[in-house]
């Protein structure tokens, strides 16, 4: 996992091939601005959903993991902290619903909370589990669905 503001996103973009795609459309687009929905940044191997939801308590928000993607969650505007466990430390898988795709979700909880900021990031690797959208009142923000594997 990784937390840092989009001012030092250069710093993490040779870690993938796709993270300087994802991080140049956020340094050039009015994140404020953008309409919910899925932006386009190359194909399947990137692209950002624009999110607006409501704020959950920390029990109502479960863990969760992927395989094929990292997420790149940004926030846009409200509060939002995120829970997080390592991977090898979930035991308390769900059944997963085989029409939902590179996700899998745990019932355990997480070691620790942490808030983020507008224009602050967060970086989640297949062996982060992470639990999103922990707060009160609107959230608006960016979640980047960035290939691990480079298919070009």
């Amino acid at each position: 996992m990784i937390i840092d503001s989009l001012d030092n996103a250069a710093r993490i973009e040779k870690m993938n091939p796709y993270f300087k795609e994802v991080f140049d459309f956020l340094r050039s687009a009015d994140l404020a601005r953008l309409e919910p929905g899925r932006i386009g940044i190359d194909g399947e191997n990137a692209w950002i959903n624009v999110v607006e939801t409501t704020g959950k308590e920390r029990s109502k928000v479960l863990l969760e993991t992927h395989d094929d993607y990292i997420d790149i969650q940004v926030l846009i505007a409200g509060n939002e902290e995120f829970g997080w466990k390592p991977r090898q430390e979930l035991t308390q898988i769900r059944p997963t619903d085989p029409s939902k795709t590179d996700i899998d979700f745990y019932d355990d909880k997480a070691s620790f909370y942490f808030p983020l900021t507008p224009g602050c990031f967060a970086v989640f690797f297949p062996e982060d589990g992470h639990a999103p959208c922990v707060g009160e009142g609107r959230i608006r923000k960016l979640i980047a669905k960035v290939r691990c594997r480079q298919n070009r």
